[in-house]
């Protein structure tokens, strides 16, 4: 194994050229066909391939734009984590579609549901070309011509607790992008139990919420109250529908909330919940505790 890797990384340095970022920084890069050659030659994933060239302080040329806000290693840690993402609606596809611009490397892609008509006024991933087809052969589909060294496995079923062991095994973070307020709570106690953090948001009309909850703190409780005492199992969206500038900004949010949990950021919205209302163009954070 290591005679091999002594080989890739001997061979990414000889292929890899000199560009210059917008303020000036040098840097030694390779190209989309550079990674999927190395990656035929040396039988290796697009992705393994990623992650050598930047422990090696080579850029793979699509993340050329991510540095300075990403240090390379943080691009590498990025493609080896593992992300589920519950529900590949309006928020759904949002996150898997800039997860997958970001480079994050291994994506867990989960939803029953096939797209219709009324979708396509907020879901990324409908088009009039797809109604009928599945949401998580949609979204995999997407997130291969976005980025292949992006690995995907699919679910085309509902999340059901019963199903979590083998769907959130080995992930780092866990993504709520449900839209049933009961569902939510049961991903919640899920990750809860493999003792995964979770990024949820919930979006009606233009505006919505956002948090990030860890196995030890209340959670989703502090938002909507005991789940034994819900009053409904459905949001505010019922009544003010769903429009696609407060679905799109509010699955920006939850994939940046990805982020920052991945690459241990202090900065993040644990037990804190920020609201979006773009009728007035607030943005506001709450302490839950």
């Amino acid at each position: 194994m290591s005679i091999m890797r002594d080989g890739l990384v001997q061979a990414i340095r000889k292929l890899a050229s000199s560009a210059t970022l917008p303020d000036g920084t040098a840097v030694k890069v390779l190209t989309i066909a550079q990674v999927e050659n190395l990656a035929a030659d040396f039988r290796l994933s697009e992705r393994m391939v990623e992650i050598e060239a930047l422990e090696n302080d080579i850029v793979p040329k699509r993340y050329l734009r991510n540095l300075k806000t990403f240090s390379f290693s943080d691009q590498a840690r990025l493609l080896g984590a593992k992300v589920a993402v519950i529900g590949l609606g309006g928020l759904g596809g949002t996150v898997a579609e800039i997860l997958a611009r970001l480079g994050t490397g291994r994506l867990v892609l989960v939803d029953g549901d096939i797209f219709e008509e009324h979708n396509l006024n907020r879901q990324l991933l409908s088009r009039r070309s797809n109604l009928g087809q599945s949401k998580a052969k949609e979204a995999a589909r997407r997130v291969k011509e976005v980025n292949p060294a992006v690995e995907v496995v699919i679910w085309e079923k509902f999340f059901k607790p019963g199903s979590a062991q083998a769907l959130l095994d080995g992930v780092a973070a866990v993504v709520d992008c449900l839209d049933a307020i009961d569902t939510r709570f049961l991903l919640e106690e899920a990750a809860r139990k493999m003792n995964l953090p979770l990024i949820s948001a919930a979006v009606a009309g233009f505006s919505g919420h956002v948090t990030t909850v860890f196995p030890a703190d209340q959670g989703l409780r502090l938002i909507y109250g005991p789940p034994e005492h819900l009053q409904a199992t459905r949001g505010a969206e019922t009544g003010l529908g769903c429009l696609a500038p407060a679905v799109s900004m509010l699955g920006c949010l939850e994939a940046m909330e990805v982020c920052k949990v991945i690459l241990g950021k202090a900065e993040n919205l644990r037990n804190k919940l920020l609201l979006v209302d773009l009728n007035d163009y607030l943005f506001q954070v709450l302490d839950l505790v």
